[in-house]
């Protein structure tokens, strides 16, 4: 108990001032861990109380469109999260009469919650005991108790939660569940922590046996897939053609017509390919301009993109709808084509 008391002793003097620690609505605590999963506080804070704003009670969210939600979410990335949270909350509102559910397993089952979700909602709102196993948490417990084990094993993932929830104070879950992520977020950094100052330093095993850098340790190693991608901005007249993605991690998002190539090819290699002709063939096209490559790295993609600005009056895509040019801003779409859009004049 004197790492768990001494961690709740150092959130008391540390903890920073964040908006959903100002409340016990599981609504609130909900959205703001569906919110800052994979994104820093920093970049998540405005999105959650943009949401809250336009979203103000559960039900708000539950009959909003799909396109506004996205919109709203744009630039946050792992889209996944986005829908799961629209369909968690209609079926919050359509089967538990719009109240947040108290049980443990019943919020577990909720689409898009986790394990890791279920304890942050359950002992925050309702101070239920079960303790919060993420990445700040993981890397604490690695350091602190020198946990070697992978943390992305079966076996791992098994250890650290039993580990966590040992050394829970089941009476003050809520309390100890926020000091031990804050710890971790602010005190015992992935790199250079100020291991000088940490209260843990008298029996912390990785600054005695001079391991921090080593701790936690991971398994798995991601094997990044390299895409070249030509988005074409065909255009006719005013309007232009955009389509809603229906597979993949941008679902529900807009982009346009694009091209993929195994590897990087120039402009001339690109109009003389197959996947072009097939647009272009019977076409007269007159490409306007060609961006320069813009680099998006995701999880498991490190995308090479370009965009195309294109005339062509007699090309017909019929998975695509041709949208007037003026009404790009108002469709969600990927980090990616926003990052292009911000680069041109789209008035």
């Amino acid at each position: 108990m004197n790492f768990s008391n001494k961690l709740v002793s150092w959130y008391q003097n540390n903890k920073r001032d964040l908006p959903w620690r100002n409340t016990v609505n599981p609504y609130h605590i909900w959205l703001s861990e569906i919110i800052l999963q994979q994104t820093r506080v920093l970049q998540g804070t405005p999105y959650y109380l943009a949401f809250l704003m336009s979203f103000p009670k559960i039900e708000d969210l539950a009959n909003a469109s799909e396109d506004k939600v996205l919109k709203m979410w744009q630039g946050l990335g792992y889209y996944s999260r986005a829908r799961n949270l629209h369909f968690t909350a209609k079926d919050i509102v359509n089967n538990f009469g719009g109240e947040f559910p108290k049980d443990y397993k019943k919020v577990l089952k909720l689409k898009g919650v986790g394990v890791y979700t279920a304890a942050a909602i359950t002992s925050f709102a309702f101070d239920m005991p079960y303790a919060v196993v993420d990445g700040n948490v993981i890397r604490v417990l690695s350091r602190v108790f020198g946990v070697s084990i992978p943390f992305d094993t079966y076996a791992g993932k098994k250890d650290f939660q039993q580990l966590a929830q040992e050394l829970l104070i089941e009476k003050d879950a809520a309390i100890y569940n926020q000091a031990i992520m804050e710890f971790g977020a602010m005190q015992c950094k992935p790199k250079s922590p100020d291991c000088s100052s940490c209260p843990m330093q008298d029996f912390c095993v990785a600054y005695t046996v001079n391991s921090v850098a080593e701790l936690p340790v991971k398994s798995k190693k991601i094997k990044v897939k390299n895409r070249f991608l030509h988005y074409l901005m065909i255009e006719q007249e005013d309007n232009i053609f955009l389509g809603k993605r229906k597979l993949g991690i941008w679902t529900g998002l807009y982009e346009f017509p694009f091209l993929e190539f195994p590897v990087k090819m120039d402009e001339k290699q690109v109009m003389q390919s197959d996947e072009w002709l097939k647009i272009f063939l019977n076409s007269t096209c007159d490409v306007k301009s060609v961006s320069s490559e813009f680099i998006h790295i995701l999880s498991h993609q490190k995308i090479h993109a370009q965009f195309w600005q294109i005339k062509a009056a007699d090309v017909v895509l019929k998975e695509y709808e041709l949208i007037p040019k003026n009404s790009l801003l108002e469709f969600p779409v990927s980090r990616l084509t926003e990052k292009y859009f911000e680069t041109i004049d789209l008035g």
